[in-house]
């Protein structure tokens, strides 16, 4: 009998294939195989994992990214569609409207942000990993993991807000994909961006716990992007975790693993505890070459 592991694995391994093969025709064959299980188990799995059958999530997914390559593009709309597997100019126009509630060529000249697809199963899925009520079975747990203790002085952050969005998918959904790079060209950032969980403290009413941003210098007199607002943060230690390289189709599986040692980790063996309300938990873009990064803030016990 499958296990809620097993058939979300299955339905991450379908998507996978769907987001390597989004421009071309993709069959119900391709995704059992990449599934590792029949067709009908396949698409009966996908839909309860991801809320929707396969091909209604692979037209919603070819939407929205032909929506980001409308607005980060001055390419026509019919090569749009076209390389998103739409028959005809008028029939991706159709669609594009029923999905958006404007056509492709006002979208593009309106600059509306993009609401990504993202099945609810799936992010939610995702939400329980990052609250440890989803774990990795016990033989695929095994990893080695790098810790280390960082002093982070007092800087201010240039941050992007939400409004509900308490991780990534969500954050998406809700402010759009284009964050990241607009925080990477600031000139005086003190590091890459970073995705962030914000304790109280540092959330205005109204806003959400996971945002994006930068951190700067405390004296920073800059430029700050329009939308984005600047904040100060306060000096504070943070215990930083990093996993072992992995590849990139299996970045979600890193997380996930690298969240389960967090979870059981006991910073006091170490002199520390967890100190959430000192500062940002943040996570580091995936790279597969580095390994997954996430820090939390702890203090001297």
């Amino acid at each position: 009998m499958l296990t809620l592991w097993d058939k979300i694995k299955a339905a991450e391994r379908m998507q996978a294939y769907i987001e390597a093969h989004l421009g071309e025709k993709i069959t119900m064959a391709a995704l059992a195989r990449a599934a590792h299980y029949s067709p009908c188990h396949a698409a009966r799995v996908f839909r309860e994992v991801a809320g929707k059958p396969p091909f209604e999530y692979i037209r919603l997914r070819r939407l929205s990214a032909a929506a980001l390559e409308l607005q980060n593009s001055s390419r026509k709309v019919v090569d749009v569609a076209f390389d998103f597997v739409f028959d005809s100019h008028e029939g991706f126009t159709r669609a594009f409207a029923r999905q958006f509630g404007v056509s492709p060529l006002h979208f593009r000249k309106a600059g509306l942000p993009v609401q990504l697809f993202m099945p609810p199963q799936l992010r939610d899925a995702y939400s329980r990993r990052q609250r440890g009520a989803l774990t990795m079975p016990e033989n695929q747990k095994t990893m080695t993991v790098f810790v280390q203790v960082l002093d982070r002085p007092a800087r201010k952050m240039i941050v992007k807000r939400g409004r509900k969005a308490s991780h990534y998918f969500e954050y998406c959904e809700e402010v759009g994909c284009d964050v990241w790079d607009k925080l990477a060209a600031i000139p005086d950032a003190l590091q890459e961006p970073l995705g962030m969980w914000l304790p109280k403290r540092f959330r205005p009413a109204g806003t959400s716990e996971y945002v994006q941003g930068v951190e700067v210098a405390d004296d920073f007199s800059g430029r700050i992007p329009e939308g984005f607002e600047l904040c100060s943060l306060p000096a504070c230690k943070m215990l930083v975790f990093q996993g072992p390289p992995f590849e990139e189709k299996d970045f979600e599986q890193a997380i996930a693993s690298l969240w389960d040692v967090m979870k059981s980790y006991k910073p006091e063996t170490y002199g520390f505890t967890w100190a959430d309300e000192d500062g940002p938990r943040f996570q580091l873009k995936p790279e597969g070459y580095r390994g997954y990064i996430e820090g939390r803030p702890v203090r001297a016990v």
